[in-house]
């Protein structure tokens, strides 16, 4: 049976480098020396040993994987230079699961544990220091978390790898994450009305401070190269507070449009809701949502752009709005969609209005052979008008023409003549 309870840490296996098993782990089952060569077969029983820790994990048989990984264990004491390099991650990744999940385990027997596999090969430290960060975070450990993350990013061994380059990175941007956290915090302290003048005064400098920090160290970290989502949605969110507009839509502007970052939806989707939240003019609200469109033809904010376009004044505008419509209900997250089907129907009434009937029929063109099965079917039609009418009145109006079922006559009879009377098609 595993322990009730932990002591503090474990001690250090007398005359070893290496930690001992978590203090849950059963004592029963002997440890091979960790000292010599392995005697034969021992590879052969690590491998074996392995596979029942992870039939173990399977099954979610969490002190059985336990007191296998007592066994596996050994591995730390294999002279072989590959093996040394391997077990470490091996055993942290394996160890970590089975903490998590083990009914005797604590946030202190986890955090004793990722001490110590921090110091099994100085390589992994920053990786299992994120990781650390990652668990607590998980457990609502604000402070714990950033604490870890400040002592990961202070570390320094030799030359860091490629790999561990990337990790300091995100070691970084969560450790900055967590400081606008800190500041949103003093930010809702500093506006809480029950403060007298002195202590409102301390709370907003100490909120300034904050800001500070967070600012520049998001600066930084936003100019790398990347995908930054979250981490410039926490920079603009500073900058608005403190009515820095200008330097907030530059920002968006360059995370939308400067080609060291990757081609990124979000990004455009960020810029629009800022120029929209600010009242900026139609002519630069098209302009954004006309590179998303160029992006994602089928994104929710697809309607919004058609409706813009149809606003414009320009004639190239209104057929560009008649070709998003159409591209949206390409998608089959779009085909029930009442308020797209209805655009489609004002668009291609306004066309023809404006004797531009020719828009219509260029756009049907490409979409006439497979357009019908996928959105006017028999089967769909009948479903369809059970679930919503007005959907169908709006979507099936070729469908109806053609094919009504004799059963829905009296229903649809109005339809029909709404067809015959507006459609551009000729029905048969």
């Amino acid at each position: 049976m595993a322990r009730e309870a932990a002591d503090d840490c474990p001690e250090e296996t007398a005359g070893s480098t290496y930690p001992r098993v978590p203090v849950l782990l059963p004592k029963h089952l002997p440890l091979l020396g960790f000292h010599g060569r392995p005697k034969s077969g021992f590879h052969q029983s690590l491998s074996i040993c392995l596979e029942y820790i992870q039939e173990a994990l399977f099954q979610n048989q969490w002190q059985r994987a336990a007191e296998f990984m007592l066994i596996y264990f050994q591995i730390l004491g294999d002279t072989t230079t590959r093996e040394q390099q391997a077990a470490p991650e091996i055993f942290w990744r394996l160890g970590t699961e089975i903490l998590f999940h083990h009914p005797k385990s604590s946030i202190e027997v986890f955090n004793c544990f990722a001490d110590r596999m921090k110091n099994i090969g100085v390589k992994h430290f920053l990786q299992v220091s994120l990781e650390h960060a990652f668990h607590l975070l998980c457990q609502g450990m604000m402070e714990d978390a950033h604490r870890v993350l400040t002592v990961a990013e202070s570390w320094r061994y030799g030359t860091k790898s490629a790999a561990q380059e990337k990790v300091m990175k995100l070691i970084q941007t969560y450790r900055v994450l967590l400081d606008h956290h800190t500041w949103l915090e003093k930010r809702a302290a500093a506006e809480n009305d029950d403060q007298d003048y002195f202590a409102e005064s301390s709370s907003s400098l100490d909120t300034h401070s904050h800001f500070q920090q967070a600012k520049i160290a998001l600066h930084e970290i936003i100019q790398l190269p990347g995908v930054w989502d979250p981490f410039v949605r926490s920079y603009v969110d500073l900058l608005e507070y403190y009515s820095h507009h200008d330097e907030a839509e530059e920002l968006l502007r360059t995370y939308a449009y400067d080609s060291k970052y990757p081609s990124n939806p979000n990004a455009h989707v960020y810029l629009y809701k800022f120029l929209k939240k600010n009242h900026k003019t139609s002519e630069n609200l098209i302009q954004v949502l006309k590179v998303l469109y160029n992006l994602v033809p089928s994104h929710e904010l697809m309607l919004e752009f058609a409706e813009l376009l149809q606003q414009s004044n320009k004639e190239e505008h209104h057929k560009l709005a008649l070709q998003v419509i159409f591209s949206v209900l390409d998608f089959s997250g779009w085909r029930k969609n009442k308020k797209a089907w209805n655009c489609l129907a004002k668009q291609m009434k306004q066309a023809i209005k404006c004797r531009h009937r020719d828009w219509v029929q260029e756009e049907w063109k490409s979409r006439k052979d497979w357009w019908p099965a996928f959105h006017f079917s028999h089967f769909l039609a009948r479903k369809d008008w059970q679930k919503s009418e007005k959907l169908a009145c709006c979507k099936y109006f070729t469908y109806v023409v053609h094919q009504g079922p004799k059963a829905q006559k009296k229903k649809l009879k109005t339809v029909k003549k709404l067809v015959k009377k507006h459609s551009f098609v000729k029905p048969r």
